[in-house]
């Protein structure tokens, strides 16, 4: 017999009853019920019920066992009473007899409970990551990401890709993030930087020769943190491809991403091809570019319906340069009043100046603004929104970008409320056509929105003879829930096209080539076409599992202070560490080494 186990706390059965077995793991909870004592013993792979009696041997042995201590237990597999038996449980028509009872690893007091379903502050949960990842839920977290991400590379080999590693210690790229920095030894004053995305990399592979590459890619942003994105450090399916179009890398990457779904969830999913919406009508009809596509309302522009209107709030906003923006309300006629003040003080409180609605019943506008409108305003905005009677419409004025913004937030709430947004399903879409450049109000000059490394739609002709804010790139985002699993672009592969984007985003060519170097002298030597995305593994997970925050699928995450509490980083190095990275620290922050430096020694 084995010394440890003969079988897993997830295998026996019926069929093993009558047999002696050995099993190991971690006592789960126990029960006392008088003359029997109940011990669930857990591993990596289940659970079985151990029973001992009180005149047995060992019997003061399993009592004094802490939870989660490790022990080895040994007896014959038996059915259990009538009417005990555990359906919910795959070993839960027998239980085992303690005849042998052996502690491997007592456990102390726990700070924090493995069993039951007890919400702990996620700074006891962190600190004691180990023995968070021992609870069900966590546990069963973490090995779905395993299998998606064993998944995800099968899909992606048996679509013609290649598996490459890229570098970890890099040069600092300005990729939209602030970066890691490391010092060097060896080069006093200078800094290697840890990748932000392989991006470069990944198009000096496509630049050498090979044609489909994909990796499970480590990336790392000095960021802070959201639901949705982890401090530090993240995971990305990076993916490129030469000889593309756009249209190629959606046909590749879609299979990939449908097919996990597919595999991991029994929800309702959105089939290949998945649709297509413009940037510019993304913000139009959902506020974002990010649209939750489970949320059937659409936003529209009602701009033209107040231009002339007796409405004066929006009529003179609108003679300033603002827009209109009608969010429908499929419905609501029949809510109370209190349903319309709820959303007004909602707009209230995400920065809107006011929120104005009109309700249709009885083919005539009611509600406070109505009698400022004409029939013809009225049916301009039906028309316009979509709505008919039993419907309302809820109206914000402002800027484009805040008109937008305040939009957004009030579709996505109107549908929360009503009831409106699809349960079960996994909805979506590629988001594309994004503008090449912005214009950065605080530093009072055009940079790029995206990707800088993005071939711009018509090329160094666009580039030369357009306003840099009406030109589009070959830009796209995969979006799913409202969440952005993606960005991606078809790629500059062209020098001189590099030098311009990048001279209108205030770079001179010389600093082209002294910070993207490698790439800039690459595609001087003939570069194909190419173009690729980075779907977050992460995200993927976290909605396949259903969880609302990223730390919940990720084995040992920081907090959002972007500390680790499990081995205390960020933490202090000595001076000698210092001395030979040739970096001497601020005053203050000194001080505070040195001090620390030796409490230690003592």
């Amino acid at each position: 017999m084995h010394r440890y186990r003969t079988h897993t706390c997830g295998d026996l059965r019926r069929e093993h009853v009558g047999h002696t077995v050995r099993l190991s793991g971690w006592v789960h909870r126990k029960r006392d019920h008088g003359n029997l004592l109940f011990v669930d013993l857990r591993d990596h792979y289940g659970m079985t019920q151990c029973v001992i009696e009180t005149d047995e041997a060992n019997f003061p042995a399993v009592e004094a066992i802490r939870p989660e201590s490790v022990v080895t237990i040994e007896g014959k597999v038996v059915d259990r009473f009538e009417g005990t038996a555990n359906a919910d449980l795959p070993t839960g028509a027998v239980e085992v007899r303690i005849r042998e009872f052996e502690v491997l690893s007592s456990a102390d007091p726990l700070p924090m409970p493995v069993f039951g379903d007890v919400d702990y502050p996620e700074d006891i949960r962190l600190k004691y990551r180990f023995l968070d990842l021992r609870r069900e839920e966590m546990h069963a977290n973490i090995m779905l990401r395993s299998k998606v991400i064993t998944s995800i590379r099968r899909r992606m080999v048996e679509g013609g890709f290649t598996e490459f590693q890229t570098p970890i210690l890099t040069a600092s790229s300005p990729e939209g993030a602030r970066d890691f920095l490391v010092a060097s030894r060896l080069h006093p004053g200078k800094f290697y930087a840890l990748p932000q995305a392989p991006q470069q990399f990944k198009q000096l592979i496509m630049a050498s020769g090979f044609d489909r590459y994909f990796q499970i890619a480590p990336c790392f942003r000095d960021e802070d943190a959201r639901a949705d994105r982890s401090p530090g450090e993240f995971y990305q399916l990076d993916v490129e491809m030469s000889f593309v179009t756009q249209d190629d890398v959606f046909a590749a990457i879609e299979p990939v991403i449908f097919g996990v779904f597919d595999e991991f969830s029994d929800r309702a999913i959105t089939k290949p091809p998945f649709p297509r919406i413009t940037f510019a009508d993304s913000m139009l009809k959902y506020g974002n570019d990010k649209p939750d596509l489970r949320n059937p309302i659409e936003n529209a522009d009602a701009t033209e319906c107040f231009r002339e209107s007796e409405f004066k709030i929006f009529r003179q906003q609108i003679e300033k340069g603002a827009v209109a923006r009608a969010i429908p309300a499929p419905g609501a006629a029949g809510q109370p009043r209190s349903f319309f003040d709820k959303m007004i003080g909602f707009a209230h409180d995400n920065g809107a100046k006011g929120l104005a609605y009109v309700i249709f019943e009885e083919g005539a506008g009611k509600g406070p603004i109505a009698k400022l409108l004409k029939d013809s305003e009225l049916d301009a905005i039906r028309k316009a929104a979509g709505v008919g009677d039993g419907d309302a419409v809820f109206f914000t004025c402002a800027a484009r970008a805040e008109a937008e913004r305040i939009a957004g937030h009030v579709r996505t709430r109107v549908g929360q409320e009503l009831g409106l947004i699809e349960k079960d399903a996994f909805r979506f879409c590629w988001i594309v056509d994004y503008p090449m450049f912005e214009y950065d109000e605080q530093a009072k000059k055009i940079d790029f929105s995206h990707n800088p490394f993005s071939m711009p739609q018509g090329g160094l002709d666009a580039l030369e003879n357009r306003d840099p804010l009406e030109i589009l790139a070959y830009q796209y985002d995969i979006v799913c829930n409202g969440v952005e699993l993606s960005s991606g672009a078809i790629r500059n592969h062209e020098p001189a096209t590099m030098v311009k984007a990048f001279e209108i985003a205030g770079y001179s060519a010389a600093d082209v080539e002294e910070r993207f170097g490698a790439l800039f002298h690459a595609f001087h030597y003939g570069c194909p076409p190419h173009g690729g995305l980075a779907p977050g593994v992460d995200r993927i997970v976290m909605l396949l599992a259903d969880e609302p925050n990223i730390r919940q699928v990720t084995l040992f995450p920081m907090n959002q202070q972007a500390q680790d509490l499990l081995m205390g980083a960020p933490n202090n190095v000595s001076m000698h560490q210092l001395r030979e990275l040739h970096i001497r620290l601020a005053p203050d922050v000194d001080k505070k080494v040195r001090e620390a430096t030796v409490a230690e020694a003592e």
